[in-house]
């Protein structure tokens, strides 16, 4: 009941892209009943379908059975009926079934006044729910299908909460019910729920707000009072008839003591800080709090939280004097000592005793015990605006003394903590604080320091800027150490900060400073939490997932989040957000990542150091084979180090790369250029192309080009360096692929040919066909396609030996095209059907677009431009489910060119536009000449030569820039064709197919023998 996930053996299953989950999506919500596949149609593309949907849809149907054949041995879940599909019932359950089940057996126990029974299976029933149901998918009945979840939903929850409050668990529906009132403010049931609970949870103001509140809301909303069971309520609430039903005591309140007189006025806020500077945001949000402390309304609370050093009480303390009139009944002030490392933390009891005194009660009227004092402090605040501020607090039980009842009053607080318990009781402002941005740091360097030092030396200000990380307890230092030794300058603290092993003695002056903050932190955590904090701080990473925490330790995934949590509790460390749709990661500020680094060399023997890196690497390769695999199927990486063999580790997890493999392969593209970059400079031993080769398919399809040559050329250097020949031999044959992306041929084949020839004395058989067949490539592309045919021949032979079907799928394919060209249709046209049949058991949809694409090219020579069309279209879908724009862009390409074969010019425009617009993105520059191309033969169409002309030139400019003369011969052709046709003169797209295609010899020239047209021309 959230976002469309199945499970096999307890295992997530992979469901693919967005169109393949909206069609299992409809057929679950109609589980054992036909869908018609025009509903399937109309849910996934609403009123605009393609002309191939009814294709698409089965195409999808196929790979959900694939799917749950190789996830679960069963490929007959969906059956095929006249026109429709359905779910076949059987062992399967559907979450949404499960559901129907249990409110159906809690409505019945409630009936029978078997409250406990009824409120467990409601309880289970909305354990159900993690999250918006059917999130991720829409369209159709769908949306419909989510409402109605979300109003059962909220039925369900006003039912438990119902009973809940029969079984006297009140707290419980005030928690449940406060989320359910404020984001459905008109549920009147979950409202009349809410204020029962927090009368007889004692907490009547609060009750009669959520009325008030509830009543302006109606009255703006639909122009009507509440109904008749709230305004009854309310009444009953007003004449103190609802009662407690506590078993303490019956009554809803307790009349307090006469407190005694307090006419003092404290005014204890310490001075702001000169330099304080930026935190807009931030001081707005506090700002809300004043007009929270008005009338009947819940204690406004502000909890202020970060890490050491952030500025939490430069905030606080700013912000109370900026406000501190509208407070006139006095400030307090109290450090809690939470995490001073000289002082033990200040006990609730003292200080309450000093608050106390500070108010005006003398000595003697203070109780001794703990609950006296804290209900004698809420009654001299009581009717009161008073300000309190509790800074460095160590956690809620340590201030909940301190805070005053239902009032006037406001509390600010600051700690490490993050404060969640008090968020339910109070209106919580809750701040968490980030490091300064450069502009900002930038200023309060210059507050503390002068503008002087900051401007005599910009480039190496920013520098140091960038060493303190946005800190503001490090600039304030660094800023006081330029004023007391003028005889210093930026570049030379700048130099110090540098040396990584110095730079916390400069940020931490008489042991105290950045590092005294962070190592009170550090010396509170449990014994495993530390060393994990310590082994991050040797990991070369920005950012990390989980499983990376559970591969440091060794430990399972499950019990590394629990750490991880620990730290990100103690402010050590902060979640970041992931990819879309994977999880949260997590990452270490740059000055708590040294620290970490300086505990973690200090405390960790050097071989388990070493140890604990090549576990995360480990980590990253086998999770990384796992993704590859999904993309390309079982064994297309150039050599694998296969892990199935060994037993499982304990931080083995498949959950990550299973889900979403592009998404993964996205979210580790940084973290693995940081390792292998980190695996070169440190000298580890171990084989960092391999993680290289499995990130390709992540660098194809996003072009990430400037990418996979850094990390290549890395692990080359790491390969050499090594002696590592088989390293070496994977990445030219890497650097040789992605020089022919980039359309290099000649630095292409020069990469491949040293492959090759490194590979002849034996060698993996996967990477010599590889290697052989973009050799295949480059000859082709030069037209010398007799050699091309030998290499692209020998390289099939190599992947039939690696048992590789989607090589051999790959290379028969380009063997197709490159017999095609030569003339030999019936040859290519044979090939090209074997490649198709020979892909369909890789599993790599990559290597199917690919088949496809040919396939059109193929169609499109045999004059079958609507067939041809349709398979572009194909070849565009697969693609993005891939994410892969550079598949796309030759998609929409070969689907322009067949319709500007068909007449079809306006639609060819738009689909050569949006092949040109995905071209550009990627940098394809002679895709980007094809394509324009095409644009000049659909425009010569429309009878505007001139500016078909432009197209050419734009094309030609492109082709000489690659040396490319097969295809600028083709472009000269079409050149001297449109300089010979004038304006308005009808074309046919026979004539523009005989010179594109270079057939013009065999079938009658279009062209003059003389290239210069009657205005001197030339192309």
């Amino acid at each position: 009941m959230g976002p469309l996930t199945v499970e096999a053996d307890g295992e997530p299953v992979p469901l693919g892209g967005p169109r393949q989950r909206t069609v299992l999506a409809t057929l679950l919500l109609s589980a054992g009943t036909p869908v018609p596949v025009d509903v399937l149609i109309e849910t996934v593309w609403g009123g605009a379908p393609p002309v191939t949907a009814r294709n698409q849809i089965a195409v999808c149907i196929n790979s959900l059975r694939r799917i749950f054949r190789d996830a679960a041995g069963d490929d007959r879940l969906i059956v095929t009926g006249h026109r429709s599909y359905a779910l076949a019932p059987g062992q399967h359950g559907i979450d949404v079934h499960v559901l129907d089940q249990l409110v159906f057996r809690a409505r019945n126990l409630a009936g029978a006044d078997e409250c406990a029974e009824a409120a467990e299976c409601f309880r289970q029933a909305l354990a159900l729910w993690n999250g918006t149901a059917l999130e991720g998918v829409s369209g159709g009945d769908l949306d419909a299908a989510r409402a109605w979840l979300t109003e059962l939903w909220l039925d369900v929850s006003e039912e438990h909460a119902g009973l809940l409050l029969r079984l006297g668990q009140h707290r419980s529906v005030v928690s449940q019910m406060t989320t359910v009132v404020e984001k459905w403010p008109l549920r009147e049931q979950a409202r009349f729920h809410l204020m029962v609970a927090l009368c007889r949870s004692g907490r009547r103001a609060r009750a009669l707000e959520v009325y008030r509140s509830g009543r302006r809301i109606f009255i703006e909303e639909i122009g009507a009072e509440p109904g008749p069971a709230l305004q009854q309520l309310h009444q009953s609430i007003l004449r103190d008839l609802v009662t407690a039903e506590r078993p303490e005591n019956g009554a809803l309140t307790a009349a307090p003591a006469a407190a005694p007189a307090a006419t003092a006025l404290p005014a204890q806020l310490p001075a702001s800080a000169a330099a304080f500077t930026g935190r807009a945001a931030e001081v707005a949000e506090l700002d809300r709090l004043i007009d929270a402390a008005k009338g009947d309304v819940p204690l406004a609370v502000a909890a202020i939280s970060g890490t050491s050093g952030v500025g939490k009480t430069a905030l606080a303390v700013y912000w109370s004097n900026r406000v501190a009139g509208n407070y006139p009944d006095g400030q307090l002030f109290v450090d809690m000592r939470g995490h001073d490392g000289h002082r033990p933390p200040v006990t609730p009891m003292r200080a309450l005793n000093r608050c106390l005194r500070a108010l005006g009660v003398p000595s003697a009227d203070i109780p001794d015990d703990l609950d006296g004092r804290s209900a004698l402090y809420r009654s001299v605040l009581d009717g009161k605006r008073v300000l309190v501020l509790l800074d460095n607090v160590r956690s809620v039980s340590q201030i909940l003394p301190l805070i005053p009842g239902e009032g006037l009053c406001c509390v600010v607080i600051t700690g490490r903590d993050s404060f969640d318990r008090l968020a339910g009781d109070y209106a919580t402002v809750k701040l968490g604080l980030q490091p300064l941005d450069l502009e900002h740091s930038d200023r309060m360097l210059a507050a503390v320091a002068g503008r002087a030092y900051t401007e005599a030396h910009p480039d190496h200000t920013a520098r140091l800027l960038e060493l303190c990380g946005g800190l503001p307890l490090a600039l304030r230092i660094i800023g006081s150490s330029l004023i007391a030794k003028p005889y210093g300058s930026v570049q030379l603290v700048v130099r110090r900060l540098e040396d990584r092993r110095r730079r916390l003695d400069v940020l931490s002056p008489h042991e105290g400073g950045v590092r005294g903050g962070i190592w009170n932190s550090y010396r509170e955590l449990p014994a495993e939490a530390a060393r994990l904090f310590r082994l991050l701080g040797l990991l070369p990473v920005e950012d990390f997932a989980a499983w990376v925490g559970a591969a440091l330790l060794d430990v399972c995934p499950e019990r590394a989040e629990d750490l991880l949590d620990r730290l990100v509790e103690a402010q050590l460390l902060e979640v970041r957000s992931g990819a879309s749709g994977m999880p949260p990661r997590f990452g270490l500020h740059s000055l708590l990542r040294l620290f970490a680094w300086e505990r973690g060399v200090a405390e960790e023997h050097p071989e388990e150091q070493q140890a604990a890196l090549e576990r995360a690497f480990r980590a990253w390769l086998t999770l990384a084979d796992r993704a590859h695999e999904q993309l390309r199927g079982p064994g297309h990486v150039a050599v694998l180090r296969d892990w199935a063999g060994q037993e499982r580790p304990h931080w083995f997890t498949a959950e990550e790369p299973w889900s979403d493999p592009m998404a993964w392969f996205e979210s580790e593209r940084q973290a693995t250029a940081e390792l292998i970059g980190h695996w070169r400079d440190a000298n580890h031993p171990g084989h960092p192309w391999e993680l290289v080769v499995r990130m390709v398919p992540l660098f194809e399809a996003h072009s990430y080009l400037d990418a996979w040559r850094a990390v290549a050329d890395t692990a080359l250097q790491v390969a050499r360096a090594t002696g590592d020949t088989e390293g070496v031999a994977a990445m030219l044959s890497s650097l040789g692929t992605l020089e022919i992306y980039q359309r290099d041929y000649p630095r292409a084949r020069s990469r491949l040919l040293d492959a090759k020839s490194m590979l002849e004395a034996g060698g993996n058989a996967r990477t010599r066909a590889t290697v052989l067949r973009n050799l295949a490539l480059c000859a082709r592309f030069y037209g010398e396609l007799d050699e091309a045919g030998v290499l692209c021949r020998e390289a099939i032979e190599f992947f039939v030996r690696a048992d590789d079907p989607a090589g051999r799928s790959h290379a028969t394919g380009l063997l197709a095209q490159i017999e095609l060209e030569r003339g030999e249709n019936r040859l290519g046209i044979a090939l090209i059907r074997e490649a198709i049949a020979t892909g369909q058991g890789s599993s790599s949809l990559r290597v199917e677009a690919q088949n496809l694409y040919r396939l059109a090219e193929t169609l499109l020579r045999e004059g079958e431009a609507h067939e041809a069309e349709q398979t572009g279209h194909e070849v565009v879908a697969i693609s993005r489910s891939e994410a892969d724009r550079l598949g796309e862009a030759h998609g929409w390409r070969v689907c322009g060119e067949a319709q500007w074969r068909q007449q079809r010019t306006e639609r060819a425009l738009t689909s050569l536009s949006q092949a040109f617009q995905a071209a550009a993105e990627v940098g394809d520059t002679f895709l980007q000449a094809r394509i324009h191309l095409d644009l000049a033969c659909a425009t010569a169409l429309r009878q505007t030569p001139v500016e078909a002309r432009a197209y050419v030139e734009s094309a030609l400019s492109r082709l000489r820039g690659l040396s490319s003369p097969h295809w600028e011969q083709r472009a000269e052709r079409l050149y001297r064709f449109l300089v010979w046709i004038k304006p308005g003169t009808p074309v046919s797209p026979g004539d523009l197919v005989r010179l594109i295609d270079g057939s013009v010899a065999s079938e009658g020239s279009v062209v003059p023998d003389n290239s210069a047209a009657p205005d001197g021309r030339t192309p």
